[in-house]
């Protein structure tokens, strides 16, 4: 916008100063060839007189010789010329005033009535003396439509900046608020419009930690609400005869685990996770490292390969556990025991990691794996924790499986 203002102003200003420019520019030409002829006529008017009543001896030793570079030329009435032949040469003398231009400058003609017959008075007036100061005139011009032109765009510049500056200070904050920075607030400037469109952003902004709030608010609430059947539900097992107890007691320990981690959630604060940042090499190599101890009695070969730098990500520390722990979960539950396992961590092009689960069991179907996202869209398999982390982490989730085995893959964008 700030381009387009400057460039308009330069459109518009440029058009004014050329309306105004070349006119002048006629104008100073035609001012200084009227000087130059007006100076002749005065000229010529003041030496007809001489002319008219002195003899051919007092013209010859008067006006012509002391003529300026052969300026003044006088064919005498016998039709000789005293001084330079003049442009009139032998034609006959004109019936009044007369001005002739050649190539070279003007020729101003006067006959002059005498006894005898009639003289011809000539003034030759230059090229050169007829442009005299054009030129410079002219640069002036030029110099001055150049100073206004620049004028015109630094106060173009300045309006614009005044009106592009809220806007700008609007996206950015927008960005913020994308990125997970609810704290983002724009101060309104600008035009009312503008000032307008920040007081509502800054509303909404407000909203939208309210309404995080109260759902995160609502999930803790339902999340006490199930500790007292759950709690039932756990004396009621341990009364059961020893044959059923103990499957159903991991049951309902899975279920109480499950309650917690929810609760665990809906009291993290609301901007914790949102647009927080984290090393996506040192996550999982500690989570590696927790499931090993796993891997080890299973008899599993894990490896992993993560590079030695820091690869930071847009994902918290917490919900990037969480995601590995799932893809690293769902290995140990649907492959066999001794099935092998890799993990590695790359960077991801544009910024953030590409963390990668391999797993060499039989395979499964991607399409039963990720099925239909109705109401909560959980896939069943504990991917959907992956998938969530992946997407709010402005990438996604891929799954290659084959009969060779399982690859899951975490695209996760650098931090915002």
């Amino acid at each position: 916008m700030r381009r387009r203002v400057s460039l308009l102003v330069a459109a518009t200003t440029s058009v004014v100063l050329l309306a105004f420019l070349l006119p002048a520019s006629a104008l100073v030409a035609r001012v200084a060839e009227a000087r130059a002829l007006d100076a002749a006529r005065v000229q010529l008017q003041l030496l007809v007189p001489a002319v008219g009543l002195d003899s051919r001896a007092e013209v010859a030793a008067g006006p012509v010789a002391l003529s300026d570079g052969g300026r003044l030329a006088v064919r005498w009435s016998d039709g000789t010329w005293l001084g330079a032949e003049g442009v009139l040469g032998d034609d006959p003398a004109p019936a009044g005033a007369e001005v002739r231009e050649t190539d070279d400058g003007t020729h101003l003609l006067q006959p002059v009535r005498r006894e005898g017959g009639t003289a011809v008075l000539e003034v030759f007036v230059p090229e050169a003396e007829l442009r005299a100061g054009v030129a410079e005139t002219r640069l002036v011009l030029g110099g001055l439509g150049l100073v206004l032109l620049l004028l015109a765009l630094g106060v173009a510049d300045r309006v614009a900046r005044s009106l592009t500056r809220p806007v700008t200070d609007l996206a950015r904050t927008a960005h913020r608020l994308g990125s997970g920075d609810l704290s983002a607030r724009v101060v309104p400037d600008g035009p009312d419009e503008v000032r307008e469109v920040g007081t509502a952003l800054n509303r909404l902004a407000t909203r939208i930690g309210e309404l995080l709030a109260d759902e995160r608010e609502a999930a803790a609430d339902l999340a006490h609400r199930l500790r007292t059947p759950l709690t039932a539900l756990r004396l009621d097992v341990e009364a059961l005869p020893p044959g059923h107890r103990e499957r159903l007691q991991e049951d309902v320990d899975a279920l109480s685990r499950g309650v917690d981690e929810v609760v665990a959630e809906a009291r993290r604060p609301v901007r914790e996770g949102l647009g927080a940042g984290s090393d996506a090499a040192a996550v999982v190599a500690e989570r590696v490292r927790f499931w090993s101890v796993l891997a080890e009695e299973e008899h599993r070969p894990l490896t992993v390969d993560v590079p030695t730098g820091a690869v930071p990500v847009r994902v918290a520390e917490a919900d990037l556990g969480a995601a590995v722990d799932a893809l690293l979960g769902n290995v140990f539950a649907h492959t066999p025991e001794g099935t092998g396992c890799a993990v590695s961590v790359g960077p991801r092009q544009g910024g953030g990691a590409l963390v990668v689960v391999r797993d060499a069991g039989p395979g499964l179907p991607v399409a039963g794996v990720v099925r239909g996202r109705s109401g909560g869209g959980s896939t069943g398999l504990g991917l959907d924790i992956a998938r969530r982390t992946a997407e709010g982490a402005g990438g996604g989730l891929r799954i290659d499986s084959s009969p060779a085995g399982t690859a899951v893959a975490l695209e996760l964008g650098p931090p915002g």
